[in-house]
């Protein structure tokens, strides 16, 4: 376990450019975030988050693809 925690820990560089750093740091003051790095890890995780669950979660409901199917078979696409 105490791998896990190390490996949360351990940090790796990433670079931006330094007008939007700039930018970034503007909004940092008007936030809770101490940190561009806080603001930066906040902002991606929530991205990741998002784009896993995106992922997850199907195209149509079930009752939405029902009905392309139903839509489908009406013009002999399917059988």
């Amino acid at each position: 376990m105490k791998e896990e925690e190390a490996k949360e820990r351990e940090k790796k560089a990433v670079f931006l450019p330094a007008e939007l750093y700039g930018r970034i740091e503007e909004r940092v003051g008007t936030t809770e975030f101490q940190s561009v790095e806080e603001y930066v890890t906040f902002v991606m995780e929530e991205i990741m988050r998002e784009e896993e669950s995106e992922e997850e979660e199907p195209t149509f409901s079930e009752e939405e693809e029902e009905e392309v199917k139903k839509r489908l078979r009406a013009l002999g696409y399917l059988e």
